[in-house]
This record gives C-alpha cells, structure tokens and sequence, in this order.
C-alpha cells in the first residue's frame, strides 16, 4: 500500500515547527527519523493532510556533555548516539541500549527525541529515560518547558506532548561513584521489538551496600515502568544478602496491566520480565563490585 496524499513541509528552525503545528492543528504530525511513522503511513495506519519534517532543524542536532551528564538534541540518530565517546563515558546505560534498537538502517536514520516522542511501551530509550530520571526538554508557540521522564509518558503512544509540541532535547544525569549498568530484553528474533525487558543502574556505597538502585521494565505495560517498591527495598541493604532472581520477582510482581498475546500469556511474559530483570541485576551489581 501507499500513504494517503499529504501536504509535506520542512520548517528550517524549531519555532517554525511548532507554529506550523499550532496553524495546522490535529490534521498535522511531525516526523523526525520516520522509522516509526513511515510504515504505519504506508499501511494506512495513520493517516494526516500534514506531515511536518523536522530534518532541515539543525538546531536540534547535537551532544553535550558536561559533569553532571549529556544533553542530546533531539534530531540527533541513534547512530550517532551509540558512536559517541562522551555518552559511552557519561551515560552508560544509554549508550547499551542503542545496539539493542531495530537494525543499523533504522539506526542510521531514527533520531533519539522520535523514539521518545513515539513512546513505544517496547522501546528502549523511553525506559532508560525514565530508569536515570531524565528531563525531556519540549518546545511550543508558549515557549521552552522541562517535562520529568516520570510524568512524560502517559499511556499506549501518548505522551504529555501537547499537539503543538515538539522534543528539542533530552538530559540524562551522570551517576558517579561505585556504578554499574546493564539492559537486557527478550525477543524473538534480532530487530523485533522486545517482548519483556530490563535496565538497571546500581550504586554502592564504601561497605557495598546500595546506596542507590533503579529498575526499569519494558514491554509489560502500556508505558515503561519503574520499579520503585523493589529499588525502596533494596536501598541500604548490603549487595551479598540480595538474590537476582529474588530482585527480578519483587521487580515484577506489582505489575497489573501485562496482556497476553500471540507471543505468549500474561504470566509467561511475567517471568521472561523477571528474569530480564535477574540477567540486568547479576550485569549491573558485578560492574559495580569492580569499579
């Protein structure tokens, strides 16, 4: 099939962008890498008079990194995130995921701000968005605003994007001291989206105690969740009294919205989720024991 007729237009700064869409309305979608939205347009899953371009916005290309963490524009590729010294120093955890998304021509073209807009409940930079506490930086016609990644993602796709918004940024904070980082996910095959999966940021203390921890799903609900009774029952607890498969179950018991499907039951999925959550747990903690 082929996409229904569009008008296409490619503003050059992102005050044009998002004027664009306030005249236009909700008959207007952006599109920024098109990974996600190009094929839901060719199978007329989706369908607009107006698709606004955000490539020609050089603007919101480009990483920064400094001390407290990485500032990444929004039209910055996947590629380009996963190449970068200054994220795989900063945000390691970020830098794991990126392997992990589609294939590398996907890669070479979808843009971090895309993914994290599209809000993919399988995708992973929305849940190592919300595993490091990241800021979403947004633009409209009302001015700049600074959205929590915990209040950014609110349902199956949807976001607190309102309809003339549009990502300009993303800031993850740097973690220092004793850390380790890991993500893992189960899928079918190489490329498709995850059927369950984990990251898990860990920090300990002098005594290897944890001294912080963070536990981010995917691919159980309709957004990425956090884990947050587990991480609170962790916390100072010393790292030799804890179980991985022990923390993968506390990690997903709380979870009430898994569905089944064509790839399995609600609880199969439960236990692939809990045992992501095992492998990211025994990957993080030994990373941090040897730091």
């Amino acid at each position: 099939m082929k996409p229904a007729t569009f008008e296409y237009h490619a503003p050059a700064t992102a005050a044009e962008a998002v004027a664009l869409l306030a005249d236009l309305g909700d008959e207007a979608k952006v599109i920024a890498g098109g990974q996600s939205l190009v094929p839901m347009l060719a199978l007329r899953l989706a369908v607009f008079d107006h698709l606004v371009d955000l490539r020609r916005v050089t603007e919101l290309r480009g990483i920064t990194a400094g001390p407290d963490g990485v500032r990444i524009g929004a039209g910055t590729t996947h590629a380009e995130v996963g190449a970068a010294e200054e994220v795989r120093r900063a945000v390691p955890l970020l830098a794991r995921a990126t392997p992990l998304i589609g294939h590398f021509q996907i890669r070479n073209r979808g843009t971090i701000g895309g993914a994290i807009a599209h809000a993919d409940a399988a995708g992973e930079y929305p849940v190592v968005a919300l595993t490091l506490d990241a800021e979403i930086e947004a633009l409209s016609p009302r001015g700049p605003r600074t959205i929590p990644a915990a209040e950014f993602f609110t349902g199956m796709w949807t976001t607190e994007l309102a309809p003339d918004e549009i990502v300009t940024a993303i800031g993850f904070p740097a973690w220092h001291g004793r850390c380790g980082f890991a993500i893992e996910e189960f899928a079918r095959r190489s490329g498709d989206f995850a059927m369950a999966g984990a990251a898990v940021a860990v920090r300990l203390d002098a005594d290897s105690r944890i001294d912080r921890c963070a536990i981010g799903l995917f691919g159980l609900a309709p957004t990425p969740v956090r884990a947050r009774g587990t991480e609170s029952e962790l916390a100072g607890r010393r790292l030799d009294a804890v179980g991985a498969e022990e923390v993968g179950r506390s990690a997903t018991a709380g979870l009430d919205a898994i569905s089944s499907d064509v790839h399995g039951s609600a609880d199969y999925r439960r236990r692939v989720g809990a045992a992501m959550v095992a492998r990211a747990w025994r990957r993080a903690v030994q990373e941090a024991s040897n730091d």
